[in-house]
C-alpha cells in the first residue's frame, strides 16, 4: 500500500530524512511516532504529494484514494451535515448529474454507481460520525460558522472519515477531541476497513488501534510489529543488545590495536600485525541506540498544607449569566491529597467547574468554602496564546521575580525542562511542547495547594507526557485534571467525577465502564450517563453475593490445606524413625512404619488432588465475582 524508498528530504538545509525506507501493507493500522519536530507531518505532505522529495520515492498504488484532515476548519453557512456529505465529491457529482441527465442509459449508470457507493445511506453514516464526535441531531443542522475553531476541526475530521479513503492519514486527531470523542475514534479506527497511518502521542490510542509502529529517529524510518507497548519493549531490548555488541567490539578492537602496536615492527610478527590492521580497517562501528533523554517536569509543592477540605461546595450553582446556571446541585468536597479526573463531553461544563474552583467564577447560589490561604493554579491551552511571543522563558520569569538573583530565576525555568539555550529563546520560536512547559511553569510557580490542568497533554510527545505523569505523582498537593489521555488519568487520578446533566457528581465506575458507556450510547441523550454508576453498584452487590456463596468452598480449601500439612508432618516423622539404629534393626517395626507411610502418602495425594481441584474452581468463580 505505501512504499517509501531511500527517501531524503531537507528543510532550510536541515535533513529530516536521509536514505529512509519503509513499507506498509494494505489494511495496516500503523502508529507513526517520533520526537516533535523530527518530520512526521512533513512525511504526510510527501505521501499526499504536496511536496517532492530531494531523492528517493514515496509511492502508493495507482487509483488509491488518500485522505487527511483539512488544515482549515470549515467556517461556512452550510450545516454540519451538508458539509460532511459534500466531502464525498463523487456522490455529490452523481446526485447533481442525476438531476439534469436526460439519457436513460446514463441515468441507469448513475443510479447503479450510487447504489455501489451506498449513497442512499450517506446521511445516516454522516450523522453517525458527527454524533460520535460530539454533535447531536440539533447541532448537525446548525451552520459551521456558528461553532468555534476546535469544534469545526471535528467537522473536518468527520468529513475525511466519511469519505473512507484507502489510505487515511491522521495527524494528532485527538488534539481537538475530549475523552468521549477519543474513545469513539479509537473504536472507529479499530473497525476501519482500509489502511490508517496515525501520528499520535496518545499511548492508549496506539495500544488499542495500532498493529504496527513506524518510528522516525535519526532521520531514518523503522517499522515495528505490534502496538506501542510492544514497540517500546522491543526497542528497549534492541538498545540493550546494541550496547552490549558495541562494548564487545570495542574490547576486541582494543585487543587488536594493542597487538599491532606491540608487534608491527617485529619481523616474525609483521604478517600477523598487518592482517590485524586490515581487520581493524574493515571492522565497522556498531551503532548504539541512544535514547534522547526527556527533561523532567517538576511542580513545586506547597511548603505547608492547608486544612481539609480545601474546597467545599454545598447546593452551589454557577454560570456566566444571572439566572442561567451551567451547573447546579453541587455538593462536593476536595481534600488536600485528592487526585480527581473530570469526565464528561465537551460543553457539559468541565471548564466552567474548573473556573469555579479557580475563583474565576463565583457561585450564583449555595456556598463555596475555601481553606484559608489556599493557593490554586490553573493551566488551560489558551494560556499558550497568552505568552509574550517576543519574551523568552527567562524574561517571563524575571517579570515574576524581579528581585531574585539570575541563577535562581534560571533554576526555576530549568525545573520544567527548558535548557539554557531554550530559556533564552523567544516564545514564538519555541515548539508547542516547549511553550506548554513554559505555560505550566508560569501557572505553578507559586507552589499551589490545588493544581487544575485542562487538557495539559496537547503538544506534548509520549515521553513528555510520561514526565508530566511523574511530576503529578511527585506533587504534594491536590490535582484536578481534564484530559482525553486515558494513560494520564489512570496513572495520576484515583477518583473520577462526572460532569453531566447540569451537575458534577462522583462516578462509581472506572474508565473501562465509561468507555463501554460511550460506545453504546445512542443519540437519545446523555441521561444514560447515570447508568454506569448504578451498574457498578449492582455489579459490586452481585460480586459480594457471589463471594458469600464461595465462603463454604474457601473453608473446605483451608481444611484440605491443613490435612495436606498434617500428612507431610506424619511422613516426616516416619522418615525420622527410619533413621534410628534400633528401628532399622527391628524388621517388624520397619514393616509397620512402611505400611503407615504408604497410607499417609495415599491420603496426602487424595487430599492434595482435591485441594488443587477446588482451588481452581474457586479461582474461576472468584474472578467472576470480582
Amino acid at each position: 500500500m505505501l512504499q517509501i524508498t531511500d527517501l531524503t528530504y531537507r528543510i532550510a538545509g536541515r535533513a529530516l530524512f536521509e536514505g529512509a525506507s519503509a513499507t506498509l501493507p494494505a489494511g495496516a493500522k500503523c502508529g507513526f511516532v517520533g520526537r516533535n519536530g523530527t518530520g512526521k507531518t512533513t512525511l504526510f505532505r510527501l505521501i499526499a504529494g504536496e511536496t517532492t522529495p530531494e531523492s528517493g520515492a514515496v509511492g502508493v498504488p495507482k487509483n488509491v484514494r488518500i485522505g487527511q484532515v483539512a488544515q482549515e476548519a470549515p467556517g461556512t453557512e452550510d450545516t454540519l451535515l451538508d458539509t460532511v456529505l459534500a466531502a464525498d465529491t463523487e456522490r455529490t457529482a452523481l446526485l447533481a448529474a442525476a438531476e439534469t441527465e436526460t439519457d436513460a442509459t446514463r441515468i441507469a449508470d448513475i443510479h447503479t454507481r450510487l447504489a455501489d457507493i451506498d449513497a442512499h445511506s450517506a446521511e445516516a453514516r454522516a450523522g453517525a460520525i458527527l454524533s460520535g464526535l460530539g454533535f447531536d441531531a440539533a447541532d448537525q443542522q446548525r451552520p459551521c460558522a456558528s461553532f468555534s475553531g476546535g469544534w469545526r476541526m471535528r467537522v473536518a475530521l468527520a468529513s475525511v472519515l466519511f469519505t473512507a479513503p484507502d489510505l487515511l492519514l491522521l495527524d494528532e486527531p485527538t488534539n481537538y477531541l475530549d475523552l468521549e470523542g477519543t474513545l469513539w475514534l479509537e473504536n472507529y479506527i479499530q473497525r476501519y476497513p482500509h489502511t490508517v497511518l496515525i501520528i499520535s502521542h496518545d499511548r492508549d490510542l496506539l495500544n488499542a488501534c495500532a498493529t504496527s509502529i513506524l518510528h522516525l529517529e535519526h532521520r531514518k524510518l523503522t517499522v515495528y510489529r505490534g502496538n506501542y507497548d510492544t514497540f517500546a519493549r522491543t526497542r528497549a531490548e534492541k538498545a540493550e543488545l546494541s550496547a552490549k555488541m558495541a562494548e564487545k567490539q570495542a574490547a576486541k578492537r582494543k585487543h587488536m590495536e594493542a597487538f599491532v602496536e606491540r608487534f608491527r615492527y617485529k619481523a616474525s610478527k609483521a604478517r600477523q600485525a598487518q592482517s590485524r590492521l586490515k581487520a581493524l580497517e574493515k571492522m565497522g562501528e556498531v551503532s548504539v541506540l541512544v535514547d534522547e533523554t526527556v527533561a523532567p517536569i517538576r511542580f513545586p509543592s506547597p511548603a505547608r498544607q492547608v486544612a481539609s477540605p480545601i474546597i467545599a461546595l454545598e447546593k452551589a450553582s454557577v454560570g456566566y449569566a444571572p439566572g442561567a446556571p451551567v451547573l447546579t446541585r453541587l455538593d462536593l468536597r476536595i481534600d488536600h491529597d485528592d487526585r480527581i479526573a473530570l469526565l464528561g463531553a465537551n460543553g457539559n461544563g468541565k471548564s466552567t467547574f474548573a473556573k469555579l474552583l479557580d475563583g474565576r467564577l463565583a457561585p450564583e447560589a449555595g456556598t463555596m468554602t475555601r481553606a484559608d490561604k489556599l493557593r490554586v493554579a490553573m493551566f488551560a491551552q489558551h494560556q499558550l496564546d497568552d505568552l509574550n511571543p517576543k519574551g523568552s522563558a527567562y524574561d517571563h520569569f524575571r517579570t515574576l521575580y524581579p528581585d531574585e538573583a539570575e541563577a535562581r530565576v534560571r533554576a526555576r525555568v530549568a525545573g520544567f525542562g527548558l535548557t539554557t539555550e531554550k530559556m533564552d529563546t523567544p516564545a514564538a520560536e519555541l515548539s508547542g511542547g516547549e511553550r506548554a512547559r513554559l505555560a505550566l511553569a508560569l501557572a505553578t510557580h507559586h507552589a499551589p495547594h490545588l493544581l487544575i490542568l485542562d487538557e495539559p497533554t496537547n503538544h506534548l510527545d509520549i515521553d513528555s507526557r510520561a514526565a508530566l505523569t511523574e511530576a503529578l505523582n511527585a506533587y504534594e498537593g491536590a490535582v484536578i485534571v481534564i484530559s482525553h489521555d486515558r494513560h494520564l488519568i489512570e496513572a495520576s487520578a484515583d477518583r473520577l467525577w462526572l460532569v453531566a446533566d447540569g451537575t458534577v457528581s462522583p462516578y462509581d465506575g472506572d474508565l473501562d465502564d465509561y468507555r463501554a458507556l460511550i460506545l453504546k450510547r445512542d443519540s437519545s441523550g446523555a441521561r444514560q450517563a447515570e447508568a454506569p454508576a448504578s451498574n457498578a453498584r449492582h455489579k459490586r452487590k452481585q460480586a459480594a453475593a457471589r463471594r458469600a456463596d464461595l465462603a463454604p468452598m474457601r473453608k473446605r480449601i483451608s481444611e484440605l490445606e491443613g490435612l495436606v500439612d498434617k500428612a507431610d508432618r506424619v511422613i516426616a516423622a516416619i522418615d525420622a524413625e527410619f533413621l534410628r539404629p534400633e528401628v532399622a534393626a527391628d524388621g517388624e517395626r520397619v514393616a509397620e512404619l512402611s505400611r503407615k507411610r504408604t497410607e499417609a502418602e495415599q491420603k496426602r495425594a487424595a487430599w492434595e488432588e482435591r485441594w488443587l481441584t477446588l482451588s481452581a474452581e474457586y479461582e474461576d468463580a472468584a474472578s467472576g465475582a470480582g
